[in-house]
């Protein structure tokens, strides 16, 4: 996946609205000047340390909020350890809220990679785990159930979904959310390897290079829900099947490394990590091919030129002069930095860049620089109020996005 491998964008803006005005605009039928319309704003920005009095975490990966919890914040460390603290500024200890790390193989890009709780968390009490285990490696899609009224999820209680081998150990994928269709979603990038050499990403017949969507409402262990591309075939079996997986939502990625959902129009949106050259932003729906590994962004890879036009276009990307591991973001929602509501937010894990564009932009959109940061951007966490946090990875620390003075 290369989550470990992540880069920096630097925003150009066209300067055609000054090159109009300089030319005298245009004029209307009254003769008068009708000025171009106004270059728009880019957000400005910095981050503030969060949480200052904990200790570092150990290599975190997700922080995520229990729906309806105002109280709690829930760290997911690599080696198998969810960890949850009091939202105080003060919070100086945190606790154990799962511990799986005698199971998790952490080796490589693998280990606990993402979690999610039941939408209706904790009046039922259940949390959805992404993790890799074993040697060879597996992927693993299990479901704990908390046993204490939501203060714990009880190890002992797993049910495994999904079991998806991995050909290596990167490019894993493993982020997990629950939509607002109450329907659960999860990643698998292509298996590894460079070049993705089983050509997965391209290959509907296992889950690899994919984003699948299940219904855990019912079924055993889950049902497949109407509307996914190949929902009439038959359940895939160790991640493999005879016909295309009915599981899978959308595919072609390489390493698809956080993804989200709009909190006000619903839109998924993945940062998927490339090869060589190109990282891309996509806007994921249902029955869409987004090109891995004949194409890296909007560029063909395998083969190197020629390739079918057929395929998705990346919503954004950047080249690697800028960054080289991409971690999807969120889409603003909150109050504390009016000029970025509505943008979407994503980083460089290599770089520690902060880039953003409007949503509601064309495919195609050149991102924005936001910020420079020294920091191994590994996620984003969206609190209640639609506030945007940042993991460094490599230090463990916490940091809120933050209107610039």
């Amino acid at each position: 996946m290369r989550i470990f491998n992540f880069g920096k964008v630097v925003w150009l803006l066209v300067a055609s609205a000054v090159a109009l005005a300089g030319c005298g605009g245009s004029s209307n039928d009254d003769g008068g000047f009708v000025a171009p319309p106004p270059a728009p704003t880019t957000p400005q920005i910095t981050t503030a340390p969060a949480y200052t009095a904990l200790p570092g975490f150990n290599n975190p990966i997700s922080m995520k909020r229990a729906p309806g919890d105002t109280t709690r914040w829930f760290v997911a460390e690599k080696s198998g350890v969810i960890r949850v603290f009091a939202d105080n500024p003060a919070s100086s200890s945190t606790s154990v809220f799962l511990d799986i790390s005698t199971s998790v193989s952490a080796a490589g890009e693998g280990g606990l990679l993402g979690f999610a709780f039941h939408p209706d968390f904790p009046a039922t009490p259940e949390v959805y785990v992404s993790y890799t285990r074993g040697s060879p490696f597996q992927s693993f899609v299990s479901r704990f159930v908390s046993t204490d009224n939501g203060l714990t999820a009880n190890p002992a209680t797993e049910v495994e979904l999904i079991i998806n081998p991995q050909p290596a150990t990167n490019h894993n994928g493993g982020d997990v959310a629950f939509g607002p269709d109450g329907m659960l979603y999860v990643g698998f990038g292509d298996g590894g390897g460079s070049g993705d050499p089983n050509e997965n990403g391209q290959n509907t017949m296992n889950l690899h290079g994919a984003i699948v969507r299940i219904d855990v409402r019912g079924g055993a262990p889950y049902e497949i829900p109407a509307g996914n591309p190949f929902e009439a075939n038959a359940p895939c079996v160790q991640g493999v099947g005879a016909a295309g997986c009915p599981e899978i939502f959308a595919w072609g990625f390489r390493n698809p490394w956080r993804f989200s959902f709009d909190a006000v129009t619903g839109r998924l949106w993945t940062g998927d990590v490339g090869q060589d050259a190109w990282e891309e932003i996509d806007l994921v729906e249902v029955g869409e091919n987004y090109g891995w590994n004949d194409r890296e962004g909007a560029h063909c890879f395998d083969p190197p030129s020629g390739c079918a036009a057929t395929f998705r276009e990346p919503h954004a990307e950047y080249d690697h002069s800028l960054g080289s591991s991409v971690s999807g973001g969120y889409v603003y929602r909150g109050s504390d930095i009016p000029d970025l509501v509505g943008w979407y937010v994503f980083g460089d894990f290599i770089s520690g860049r902060l880039f953003a564009f409007e949503q509601a932009s064309a495919a195609g959109i050149v991102p924005e620089e936001l910020l420079d940061t020294s920091f191994s951007i590994v996620s984003f966490a969206e609190d209640i109020g639609g506030e945007l946090y940042l993991l460094d990875y490599g230090v463990g620390t916490i940091h809120k996005l933050e209107n610039a003075p």
